[in-house]
């Protein structure tokens, strides 16, 4: 405002003065001229820079801000300083917009942006995944024009988004179960919010059978042990009857009892999250130990062999002795009088790759058709049923074996034939051999031959 003052004063004084001058040597109508001319002269001046400066603020740039004097100069300063600021919020909030996008794409759940009319404005990766759309060439498009699926075009047609749809549709891994939730927003936009659920709902299947599956096993001797509960009550039996009644409800009790020892170790298994106490395991005693329990649990109706090579394995002897027990027992039960059972521990050094040792059980058993294998470790799940429960299986062996194994980073492998026989195999990573001899340090020289000698029972 002063710079003002001061250029009106001075064109003012330069005005009158020039006049003022003029007048006294040429009379009055000079002077009015000379006035006149000088005004002109401002007014021209004052005219270039305002096209100067017009000619900016239509394109407004840092490296090319014309060259002004007095006001202009200023209005020119502080019209590029407020450009400068402009810039830097627009750059700002660019940035803050690109890293919402970002978290938008990071998300594991579809995110969909539609207009009022249910046109697709923005979507994300995995909105494009669930829905088989592209993220470009979908733009503009009606949701429903793409999303072809009844259950989703009655659900936008109700627009009652208050609870969430299920849906399916087939992924590009298999079907898919979808939750969908639309939320409002803004004037008539809408938000699309798409969640796979396809391995929730799988776990609640899982917990489903799980709970049926262990009402089923506990049910049936608790019925079995009520029956007869309620038959001594009410009948009289001779001591002889009463003993074998008596002996019925002890093996009811005492698959009972297996059934939650196995669930109790199964639930520890699944539910510790610290590894381990390890400890260092003789294997040469581990598989006589094991053939001792088959040749007791076999009562002589069975060839039982075993052979172990020297060394040793570290890992938690409960866990392994557990898993290591279930699969003798499962062999033993399900090979018919007069086969065999053979209980193997190698330690293998191939020519390429890190030595490994291999733990297997064998046997001529009635083996195990191919469609059954993959399932064979999952909870309470039976080729046989009737043969699992007249055996004493509770369905949960094979489902220890696989969390005892997976805590020691070691691999289950099955081949078996119907009416053959069937192996489990074990394999262990050489970071859990203990290849020295009890009282001979690890890293050790290697003992002589005939101390790794294989021995057979």
């Amino acid at each position: 405002m002063r710079a003002v003052i001061f250029r009106l004063m001075g064109v003012i004084v330069l005005m009158l003065v020039g006049a003022g001058l003029v007048g006294w040597w040429f009379g009055p109508l000079p002077a009015a001229l000379v006035a006149c001319a000088v005004a002109l002269v401002v007014i021209g001046v004052d005219t270039a820079a305002q096209l100067r400066v017009l000619a900016w603020l239509k394109w407004p740039r840092h490296d090319n801000i014309p060259t002004a004097r007095g006001v202009w100069a200023e209005m020119l300063y502080r019209a590029a300083r407020q450009l400068r600021l402009w810039e830097t919020r627009v750059a700002h909030e660019e940035d803050k917009l690109k890293r919402f996008i970002e978290a938008l794409q990071a998300s594991p759940n579809g995110v969909i942006l539609m207009d009022a009319s249910d046109q697709i404005d923005w979507c994300n990766d995995t909105a494009a995944a669930h829905f088989g759309l592209d993220p470009k060439r979908d733009l503009r498009q009606h949701a429903v024009h793409l999303i072809r699926n009844p259950e989703f075009f009655a659900y936008m047609g109700a627009k009652r988004f208050d609870e969430p749809l299920l849906m399916r549709r087939n992924g590009s891994y298999g079907p898919l179960l979808l939750s969908v939730q639309i939320i409002p927003y803004g004037e008539g936009e809408k938000l699309l919010l798409s969640r796979d659920v396809t391995q929730v709902e799988r776990t609640e299947a899982m917990r489903r059978d799980f709970v049926a599956n262990v009402s089923h096993e506990i049910k049936t001797p608790l019925t079995v042990i009520a029956g007869f509960v309620e038959s001594l009550r009410a009948l009289e039996f001779s001591i002889e009857e009463r003993d074998h009644i008596l002996g019925l409800m002890q093996e009811q009790s005492d698959r009972m009892r297996h059934l939650v020892d196995d669930l109790l170790t199964l639930a520890h298994l699944e539910g510790d999250p610290h590894q381990p106490a390890e400890e260092r395991m003789d294997m040469r005693q581990m598989v006589e130990r094991l053939a001792a329990d088959a040749r007791a649990l076999s009562a002589g109706r069975h060839r039982i062999k075993a052979s172990a090579d020297a060394g040793g394995l570290r890992g938690a002897r409960t866990e392994l002795t557990s898993a290591f027990s279930n699969l003798v027992s499962n062999a033993v039960r399900y090979t018919p009088p007069g086969g065999e059972v053979r209980i193997t521990w190698r330690v293998l050094h191939p020519d390429y790759g890190d030595p490994y040792a291999e733990f297997s059980v064998s046997d001529t058993g009635i083996g195990i058709a191919p469609e059954h294998i993959p399932r064979l470790t999952e909870r309470f799940y039976r080729v046989d049923r009737g043969r699992s429960r007249e055996s004493g299986g509770t369905g949960l062996g094979l489902a220890i074996v696989k969390h005892a194994l997976l805590r020691h980073q070691s691999e289950l492998r099955i081949s078996s034939q119907p009416g053959l026989g069937s192996t489990f195999s074990v394999r262990f990573p050489l970071a859990r051999l203990d290849l020295a001899k009890p009282g001979q340090a690890a890293g050790a020289p290697d003992a002589p031959r005939a101390d790794r000698e294989s021995i057979s029972a």
